[in-house]
């Protein structure tokens, strides 16, 4: 495990590769979008923005070392448990992109054009779905390596269903990651509540099921875009 750590800390934040050089700037433009806004209005607005994005990363680092571990027979255990932890962060990823509901929060602050706030929002977004796509990416090669599976959507679908049940768990009954610790009976019982009777409540069902398609042809596409363009 200290060995991986120390591999990751010296690939990514040595920024060795173009990726990790682009997805680093993008996310320190957003957050610096952030601390200009709140410098220029003197407010502490949106700054949970930058909290929802760290939440972001977890799962892209622990993807990011469950891929280095998967060539460690004796790091089985570790991955397993890693999954674990990843399937539990990884709708924070994809969760960002609904912050663009906050559009127009900050509307007292007169001194800010919305174009501004649109760009930012938009740019912590844009960053949870690449954190997001990069992540299931990570995982996706690690099965590849490791199983036979017939067909790409027998992995990817029911991963992008889980990420849209969690969003609208997430955004909608207001639970987060540490709820599953914290309150898992009262987490576990609303879930299933979904689960169990879709038709009573079909905003929910349709905001889960039009989220896990969306997701899903994200990911293809950019998956299957430099292909495409080659």
């Amino acid at each position: 495990m200290k060995n991986a750590l120390q591999w990751y800390y010296g690939k990514y934040f040595s920024l060795r590769s173009e990726m990790s050089r682009l997805l680093s700037l993008s996310i320190l433009f957003s957050v610096g979008m952030v601390l200009a806004r709140n410098i220029y209005t003197g407010r502490n607005t949106f700054l949970f923005l930058i909290w929802n994005l760290f939440l972001a990363w977890l799962p892209y680092f622990i993807s990011q070392t469950m891929y280095k571990l998967q060539s460690n027979i004796k790091s089985k255990p570790v991955l397993i448990l890693l999954s674990v932890v990843w399937l539990a962060f990884i709708p924070n990823t994809f969760y960002i992109l609904t912050d663009l509901y906050h559009l127009g929060d900050g509307y007292n602050d007169f001194l800010v054009p919305q174009w501004y706030d649109l760009a930012m929002i938009l740019s912590f977004a844009w960053n949870g779905l690449l954190l997001g796509i990069l992540s299931v990416r990570h995982i996706e090669k690690i099965l590849h390596n490791n199983f036979s599976l017939p067909h790409e959507l027998l992995f990817l679908y029911p991963i992008m269903w889980l990420n849209a049940l969690g969003v609208y768990v997430g955004r909608y009954l207001r639970f987060n990651t540490w709820d599953m610790v914290t309150n898992p009976f009262l987490l576990l019982r609303d879930i299933a509540d979904v689960l169990i009777h879709p038709l009573a409540d079909r905003h929910a069902s349709g905001m889960i099921f039009c989220f896990s398609i969306l997701l899903t042809l994200i990911y293809l596409t950019l998956k299957k875009m430099s292909k495409a363009i080659s």
